[in-house]
């Protein structure tokens, strides 16, 4: 089983996000399962406030992709990821049902860990570029306006 840090919630959430390609490439091979729901595309209202205290407001529709699977030992593992791409949402349901079997910490370390680092990096360059365009304000203080 996954340590104890580390939340189903934390997981899904890793596999949600992932790049398709990369998470296809890190389970080239998906175990034997069923689908329990095959992968279908639908659409989620997206709501929001203004300024965290507003009323609620229907901001727009996004497409999600949801999946449910049951592997060979019966553990079934659901995914929801954003977009059309069924692949990754079949994808992200066997590595949700294969983290809830002894399984769990080949995935934590060959699947998931590749994938938070990634993660992390994309978001540390992405954070070092709008750095690069930070611009520090000062006011001089003039003697005649005493």
């Amino acid at each position: 089983m996954p340590n104890a840090n580390e939340t189903r919630k934390d997981w899904m959430a890793v596999l949600a996000k992932a790049p398709p390609g990369r998470l296809a490439a890190l389970m080239p091979d998906p175990p034997p399962h069923e689908f329990l729901r095959a992968p279908e595309i639908g659409a989620v209202m997206l709501r929001g406030r203004i300024g965290g205290t507003g009323a609620a407001f229907n901001l727009g529709e996004m497409a999600v992709t949801r999946c449910s699977v049951r592997l060979g030992c019966g553990t079934v593992g659901h995914a929801c990821v954003q977009g059309r791409d069924k692949d990754h949402a079949r994808r992200a349901a066997l590595a949700d049902a294969l983290m809830q079997t002894d399984a769990a910490a080949e995935i934590a370390t060959s699947v998931l860990a590749s994938l938070r680092n990634e993660a992390v990096a994309k978001r540390d360059a992405r954070a070092a570029k709008a750095a690069a365009t930070r611009v520090e304000f000062f006011t001089l203080v003039r003697g005649e306006d005493q």
